[in-house]
């Protein structure tokens, strides 16, 4: 049985047993919530979207933000009005988590971090405090990305890669003055890559398999496999063996 506290809005019926809802929390309808999920106080989740069993959100988190552009935003925002959130997931306070994304179970989203429309991340990733992801970012399973860095749009990153804190990553070397859609061209990070704290990942450069950028490195060109990157601009220096 479901424990619902009276202050609580909830408007759909789909709701699993030993679900727990905390006070002022609010549940549009359409959602649809498993098994032994908690929701606490003050958080929002907007309509159609489900929460995997065992998942646990903290209090302030809004679950389902609509992408919205003003003048000052070159591109009108496109998404699907869904939102899936695995299984056994742990979504810190204040965070927010946009319409249109999609995350694996086993995940862990730290303190006010940000998800944009269009993003997919899969199974047990780390998204530390802070972290934002822009639009249609793609990260593989057991990737850790640490707290304040910042993911571009458009990047895809494999698996088991460390992002470490942050780390910065741009798109577009026009900064923003000459914008064109088409010509935006985000990083990659291949499987396996390490990136050191306060590294830059340049417009359109792929860090290959099994790489090292070291930290502070500012990337301009691609990083072979198992190579190690140091420096402003950085320079390989060693090859793993």
């Amino acid at each position: 049985m479901a424990r619902i506290h009276p202050s609580a809005v909830v408007e759909t019926d789909s709701i699993g047993a030993g679900v727990s809802i905390g006070e002022f929390a609010v549940l549009r309808a359409g959602v649809v919530v498993g098994d032994d999920v908690t929701i606490h106080p003050h958080v929002v989740v907007e309509n159609d979207i489900e929460l995997g069993s065992g998942t646990e959100i903290l209090p302030g988190s809004h679950i389902g933000r609509r992408p919205r552009a003003v003048g000052a935003i070159a591109r009108e925002p496109s998404f699907k009005q869904q939102l899936l959130i695995g299984s056994n997931c742990l979504i810190g306070p204040l965070a927010v988590v946009y319409y249109d994304v999609e995350i694996g179970p086993e995940v862990l989203i730290g303190d006010g971090a940000s998800i944009r429309e269009l993003c997919r991340v899969g199974s047990r990733v780390v998204i530390g405090r802070g972290v934002t992801l822009d639009r249609a970012v793609a990260i593989g399973n057991d990737t850790r990305v640490m707290d304040k860095a910042h993911l571009t749009g458009g990047m895809a990153i494999g698996e088991g890669v460390f992002i470490s804190t942050l780390v910065v990553t741009t798109n577009d070397s026009t900064f923003g003055r000459d914008y064109v859609e088409e010509a935006v061209k985000a990083p990659s990070i291949e499987s396996g890559a390490m990136i050191g704290g306060g590294a830059s990942l340049l417009p359109g450069v792929r860090i290959g398999r099994d790489a090292i950028v070291g930290s502070g490195a500012v990337v301009t060109s691609d990083v072979e496999p198992q190579t190690m990157v140091l420096g402003v601009p950085a320079r390989p220096v060693t090859r793993k063996r």
